[in-house]
């Protein structure tokens, strides 16, 4: 029997095909609004890039001034990841980093019973990919194996530690307990109000708003940063004010690309020739900013923010048109040919198949300057594997079946769209980036499939009101006979698994570069911050407050 002549279940007397047709989903609260910025708005004075250029090279040299074997120079390579401007001091950093490691691997400094320098180092040194055991928090356990009870009051140490634990990985129990155990009593600080502010709101952002920093965008993080550390009465004036004209700079460079972005998406016409399909443009863009945020990527950020639109307006299509429509149009992206037109198809079907094609050519025509058009064919060949899993979903759906845990996360790690979006993600970097990597990458190696299976298990933990079709949740309870809780806490253990997997992928030897692999990473914490408690993508209300603090409101200087 072939798909497209299954009968079309009902519900609730409407048709499955009626169902998906109705839903609806929220408006774009953008709009028009970034097209504004244009490059006499967002331009950068030779006095703002002069005065830039003045304070990196101050910071640079406070930089070479501090001693690497002293607290402050831990301090000061913390202040500067914090404040989203590492991207300027690349080579310092590793270069102290390793001469600190190279020290303090053996732990037998004066200041190791101090932890919130233990912890501040260890952390460092394994964001770096040093792979420094744990047993460095040792000496804070007591004999029966629990945390000793002086640390309960210490904030700083306890917010360190926290801020460690989550470079876990598996077998690193001390850091499971060491989570357990500052959750507990800095929630017992904070109900306490301590005296010190900008402390409370550290303890805040990395504990109630679970934003611990090893999860946070860097540019949301720094911007978010930036107004803490101002309030520390220790704060550096100078590296402060550096930061602040570093993210105006780089906040106007990011307002003029989403401008363009926002007129090459009006051509498209979404709204009028696929007005089923989700307007999330800026939302996209966002995503891309988590990804990678840094001047040097605009060429890359251009091309997966396509990609991520393409996949968005693919995925409503399959969650909108009918089983029938579905199979012509998976058939027609397998092929790939351009010549292809589906005139016995709606308008929207034609349209989605030939955006999607024409929008790889601007992204080929675009990589033949640089004689790397053959890229694309990585990015094509996973957007086919992505397009064969969106069918995947529905012809459950029609079937009325739901899959086992195994052949659900089978098709729903390539559904999510994150080996797509790894894969492309290298496509711009250039230089950066050679042919084993992309053979590397679309092999589906370990830190793909943990940022695959967070974002796949997030999505599903937060439900989709949209969605019709079964989700992990669904799989778990049908197959082990689970609650809908008992499900979602093996969900989240999963989530827990994932991310210590990405951890040690990112830890020495590794896979491939850091640059590569912090693209993948990179993602995750994306999901991590728009599905933490709803799905911030659906409900783009949500997020408005990140964007606005990332893209729209410069910083007072």
């Amino acid at each position: 029997m072939e798909i497209c002549s299954l009968p079309v279940p009902s519900k609730n007397g409407k048709t499955l095909d009626e169902i998906r047709k109705s839903a609806k989903f929220h408006p774009s609260i953008w709009g028009d609004f970034f097209l504004k910025y244009n490059s006499d708005n967002t331009k950068i004075s030779d006095a703002e890039q002069e005065e830039l250029t003045t304070k990196k090279e101050m910071v640079r040299k406070l930089l070479a001034q501090t001693p690497d074997d002293s607290t402050c120079k831990l301090d000061l390579i913390d202040v500067i990841q914090r404040l989203g401007v590492e991207y300027h001091f690349k080579n310092e950093i590793e270069e102290s980093l390793k001469y600190i490691h190279d020290r303090y691997k053996h732990q037998n400094s004066e200041d190791n019973d101090d932890l919130r320098i233990v912890a501040l180092r260890f952390r460092l040194l394994r964001q770096e990919g040093y792979n420094v055991p744990c047993d460095v928090f040792r000496k804070f356990i007591d004999n029966e194996g629990n945390f000793v009870a002086s640390l309960e009051n210490n904030v700083e140490g306890l917010l360190n530690l926290y801020e460690a634990a989550h470079l876990g990985t598996h077998g690193d129990e001390i850091l499971d307990r060491a989570i357990d155990f500052c959750s507990s009593h800095l929630h017992a600080s904070l109900l306490n109000k301590m005296a010190k502010v900008p402390l409370s709101k550290r303890v805040n952002e990395a504990l109630i708003l679970n934003m611990p920093i090893h999860k946070t965008l860097t540019r949301l993080g720094a911007r978010k940063f930036i107004a803490v550390y101002e309030e520390d009465e220790m704060h550096n004036e100078m590296v402060l004010n550096f930061a602040k004209l570093d993210f105006n700079i780089v906040q106007k460079m990011h307002q003029r690309e989403l401008s363009d972005a926002t007129r090459w998406w009006k051509k498209l016409d979404v709204g009028n020739k696929m007005p089923y399909a989700r307007d999330r443009l800026v939302e996209c863009f966002f995503w891309m900013l988590g990804v990678y945020f840094e001047p040097c990527y605009a060429k890359a950020r251009r091309i997966l923010l396509k990609c991520i639109s393409m996949a968005s307006i693919i995925d409503d299509t399959y969650e909108y048109a009918t089983l029938h429509e579905l199979q012509i149009l998976t058939d027609a992206i397998q092929c790939w040919d351009v010549n292809t037109t589906l005139d016995d198809l709606p308008l929207y079907i034609q349209m989605c198949y030939k955006s999607l094609i024409e929008t790889y050519i601007e992204i080929e025509d675009e990589m033949v300057k640089t004689g790397e058009s053959y890229l694309v064919h990585y990015a094509i060949k996973d957007m086919k594997k992505l397009v064969m899993a969106y069918f995947e979903e529905p012809n459950w759906l029609y079937n009325m079946y739901i899959p086992t845990v195994e052949e659900y996360m089978k098709v729903s790690l390539v559904s999510c769209g994150y080996m797509t979006l790894s894969t492309t993600s290298l496509v711009g970097m250039g230089n950066r980036v050679r042919k084993e990597d992309f053979d590397w990458i679309t092999n589906e190696p370990l830190i793909v499939v943990a940022s695959s299976t967070i974002c796949r298990l997030m999505d599903d933990l937060v439900g989709d009101e949209y969605e019709e079709k079964p989700s992990s949740v669904d799989c778990y309870m049908k197959q082990y006979g689970m609650s809908k809780e008992e499900a979602c806490a093996e969900l989240r253990r999963q989530v827990k698994n994932a991310w210590k997997d990405m951890n040690q992928e990112c830890l020495e030897p590794r896979p491939a570069s850091m640059p590569i692999l912090m693209r993948v990473f990179n993602l995750g914490r994306v999901i991590h911050l728009l599905y933490s408690d709803d799905d911030c993508y659906a409900n783009p209300i949500k997020s408005k407050e990140w964007i606005k603090m990332v893209l729209v409101e410069p910083l007072k200087i």
